[in-house]
């Protein structure tokens, strides 16, 4: 399966110059765990990083640090990992335990923002492979124990 077929495509974002406060505001309004950084505006706009719920809590909250007072460039991962969404989930799980992440970037071919795929979203993807695997099996085995397609 590729990553196309199982990333999301709505990219929530947040400016980098915006405050954590308002990162986290935008978490919880959109139900979402991370945001892409961007700076610049409309269609312009570049990711520059992205912020995690993580983040938030281990350099902001736990810090005692004022969440309206700390910008999110402050906090973000600068580097954002990604995978093209052609790849496959093994090479997308691969990527995220190479660069110690729990989400990719997704890319088109042109290499512009696509999407964003999980740890979450790639087991949801293997478990559908999984079980398109199992039900097959059983089809086999139904088949040849004297079901349905079986000689007379």
């Amino acid at each position: 399966m590729k990553v196309e077929r199982i990333c999301t495509r709505n990219m929530v974002t947040v400016e980098r110059s915006e405050s954590i406060r308002k990162a986290a505001e935008t978490m919880r309004r959109m139900h979402v765990g991370a945001l892409l950084v961007t700076e610049g505006s409309g269609g312009g706009a570049n990711v520059v990083g992205i912020v995690t719920d993580r983040d938030l809590v281990l350099h902001v909250l736990a810090a005692g640090l004022d969440a309206r007072a700390v910008a999110v460039d402050k906090v973000m991962m600068p580097v954002v990992a990604s995978v093209s969404e052609e790849a496959d989930l093994l090479e997308a799980s691969e990527r995220m335990r190479d660069a110690g992440v729990r989400r990719l970037l997704v890319t088109d071919a042109r290499g512009n923002p696509s999407g964003v795929v999980s740890i979450d979203d790639v087991v949801d993807g293997l478990a559908a492979e999984l079980a398109s695997v199992s039900a097959l099996m059983r089809s086999e085995a139904h088949r040849e124990s004297g079901g349905i397609g079986s000689p007379p």
